[in-house]
């Protein structure tokens, strides 16, 4: 499974890539605003800032919400660099616009999807990818990381090529369930990809390692 960072934060993307387990980046206009990010040139610079940390894929979202619009700012962002991904919502004009990106040979990202009905639609439209949210449905009381599981079924069972961005991943616990059902790619928090170091029995086994170094050579 590929490791997406969600965030626009330059140091954490770093981070992360140095770690040597960072596959890509995605973001959205909720996280460039959270950056401070302000004004499209800025916007548009600050996504060929994190292509050059990246060597992978980096989500960049339209703003237009209808199809010449999409059309438009997906072609401006997908010529700032190989690397971008055009993230475009799951409405009509949205799998309108997904179609025409993929006749070009523009990759994209359909994102806001909550349902197996909006991914089929987007893989018959040739979306590169499709974001079905985990965190959003559980917060609902519905069931984020099932839907996951039955989109890719469902994309098995048909043989569409159309690879499962799970997103909106809230914890590292989510990330095991996303393995646990073959999402291709989860996009989460640094927090939770560094979570997943986590084990009481590591930290007292290097413990105890040290101190028996330590009694031996002093």
């Amino acid at each position: 499974m590929k490791f997406f960072i969600d965030t626009a934060n330059l140091e954490q993307i770093r981070e992360a890539h140095d770690m040597g387990v960072l596959d890509g980046v995605t973001t959205n206009p909720s996280l460039m605003a959270k950056e401070g990010i302000k004004g499209v040139e800025n916007q548009r610079k600050h996504y060929i800032d994190i292509c050059n940390i990246v060597q992978g894929d980096v989500s960049a979202e339209v703003i237009s919400t209808d199809y010449a619009g999409m059309i438009r700012e997906g072609e401006e962002l997908a010529a700032l660099n190989p690397h971008i991904v055009v993230k475009v919502p799951c409405i009509a004009d949205g799998i309108k616009a997904i179609k025409y990106f993929s006749g070009k040979g523009i990759r994209t990202n359909c994102t806001l999807v909550f349902s197996t009905g909006q991914a089929l639609l987007a893989a018959k439209a040739g979306a590169t990818y499709v974001s079905p949210f985990v965190g959003r449905l559980d917060d609902i009381s519905e069931d984020g990381i099932a839907l996951v599981g039955q989109i890719v079924e469902m994309y098995r069972y048909y043989g569409y090529t159309t690879q499962v961005l799970a997103a909106s991943i809230r914890s590292t616990r989510h990330i095991i369930q996303c393995v646990e059902v073959g999402a291709d790619v989860a996009t989460c928090p640094l927090s939770a990809i560094k979570g997943l170091l986590k084990h009481p029995l590591t930290d007292s086994g290097l413990q105890k390692f040290l101190e028996d170094y330590k009694s031996i050579n002093g």
